[in-house]
């Protein structure tokens, strides 16, 4: 209350009559240094925040993936049983009864088999962070000194730094 007389304040904000949020008109390199490393602290969390983005997708492929694997053992270890058992009884009829059980014992494996290959298969197509490597890539060759020279000489003969890419894309 020390600052309010009957209702009205004593003293009175000022309205800055420049924007200070302006960049200067002839920045220093201190500033210039200042603005660099920001802008590249910015460039780093948002390239941690596309790989974290990228991981959670492909752990979420992956957890589809092993519901497959979950699948095949349910109806395995359930529904498989009545079916199988049937099938022994009815060879037996024609071969010995060890024989028959030895039979349905392998087409079970096969129908295991069967249904662990879809989850591999489906667990197989999970990717790496493709787009977060594309980026640090592009990132890395632009902050490279003379990155401009070296596609020069690549483009030019063909040859040259460059030429060679890794296939992992490191």
């Amino acid at each position: 209350m020390s600052d309010r007389r009957d209702g009205v304040p004593t003293t009175v904000t000022s309205i800055p009559l420049v924007d200070p949020h302006a960049p200067k008109a002839d920045p220093s390199i201190g500033d210039l240094v200042k603005d660099a490393t920001t802008q590249v602290s910015t460039l780093v969390r948002a390239e941690v925040e596309l790989a974290k983005a990228e991981i959670t997708r492909d752990v979420k492929k992956g957890l589809t993936g092993s519901v497959y694997f979950i699948l095949a053992l349910v109806v395995l270890f359930y529904s498989t049983f009545f079916l199988f058992f049937f099938l022994a009884e009815l060879l037996d009829t024609w071969l010995w009864r060890w024989v028959a059980f030895l039979i349905v014992f392998a087409l079970m494996l096969v129908v295991t088999g069967v249904f662990a290959l879809l989850g591999y298969l489906k667990v197989r197509r999970i990717r790496g962070p493709q787009q977060t490597i594309e980026s640090v890539k592009e990132t890395r060759e632009a902050l490279t000194p003379g990155h401009d020279k070296e596609k020069a000489l690549t483009s030019r003969n063909g040859e040259g730094p460059g030429a060679q890419t890794d296939p992992s894309g490191w």
